[in-house]
């Protein structure tokens, strides 16, 4: 796992994940862990009266996989500092396959010695291209500095 610090980042730098397709199985573990038992994903008879006529998927499962599907870029300098502006713009329903676009979009100063904040803005696709989940994770990534003084 080689460190990437947070002058290696580069503004507008993107990786893309491979796809995962979105299971019955998922939906019920979800369900589960969650205690969301919501008719719109749990309901299939009730789903057919909705837009699409099918189960929608949990908004936070589709974060979580989509999430989880960029853990193929272990840092060890970095840390995970939160998530902002999680939006789910489209929905996902069971067969379908998301992928996780990456683009690094800002680097920013942190009140932390020997840190600054790297924004990695996510985006979540569909198997037609279609964003279908944005969000901004903020990472705190160790300066090059702050690693040759340690």
């Amino acid at each position: 796992m080689p460190a990437i610090y947070y002058e290696d980042y580069a503004d507008g730098e993107v990786r893309e994940t491979y796809g995962r397709t979105i299971t019955e199985t998922d939906f019920v573990v979800h369900a589960g862990h969650t205690g969301d038992f919501f008719p719109h994903h749990m309901d299939a008879e009730f789903a057919k009266t909705l837009p699409g006529g099918q189960r929608i998927a949990h908004g936070t499962m589709v974060f979580a996989i989509g999430v989880g599907l960029t853990a193929t870029l272990i840092n060890p300098v970095a840390f995970s500092y939160g998530y902002d502006g999680l939006r789910f713009i489209k929905p996902v329903h069971i067969g379908d396959t998301i992928r996780t676009r990456v683009t690094i979009s800002a680097r920013l100063p942190d009140k932390r010695p020997g840190f600054g904040r790297v924004i990695e803005h996510c985006e979540i696709l569909n198997q037609r291209d279609e964003i279908v989940l944005v969000c901004d994770h903020i990472l705190l990534v160790e300066k090059k500095e702050a690693a040759a003084h340690a």
